[in-house]
């Protein structure tokens, strides 16, 4: 649960890494949310179907900064998510990018996450 509230507490820091871990749990966390708001909204009332589009609004702006992180992790720019809008090939090529394994030492973006803490990195 704390890589959902962890991605909120870093709300629009579009700097550092993040791991596969962190990228990963937070969009299924964010799936259940959102597929119950939307099944409730459509079973119980429209307020609630409201708040399915409110809270869709609320996470684009984490969710593109999770997955600047996500790239930085692979020694790749931020930039890299507009390939998404690549018709047809664009956002498989990013799902690939995002499951790729992280650099295992400090790139440009940082050290890596998941070095012990205490170890210098180089």
């Amino acid at each position: 649960m704390h890589y959902y509230t962890d991605v909120f507490k870093k709300y629009a820091q579009f700097s550092g890494r993040a791991r596969r871990a962190e990228y990963w749990m937070f969009f299924l966390f964010n799936a259940i949310v959102m597929l119950i708001l939307l099944v409730l909204g459509l079973a119980v009332s429209k307020v609630l179907f409201v708040l399915y589009g409110l809270y869709a609004l609320a996470v684009i702006v984490p969710s593109l900064a999770l997955t600047c992180r996500r790239l930085h992790d692979t020694g790749r720019s931020g930039g890299w998510f507009f390939i998404s809008f690549v018709p047809f090939i664009g956002g498989i090529w990013l799902f690939v990018l995002t499951l790729l394994e992280g650099d295992r030492q400090a790139n440009m973006y940082g050290p890596d996450p998941k070095a012990p803490a205490g170890i210098p990195q180089y």
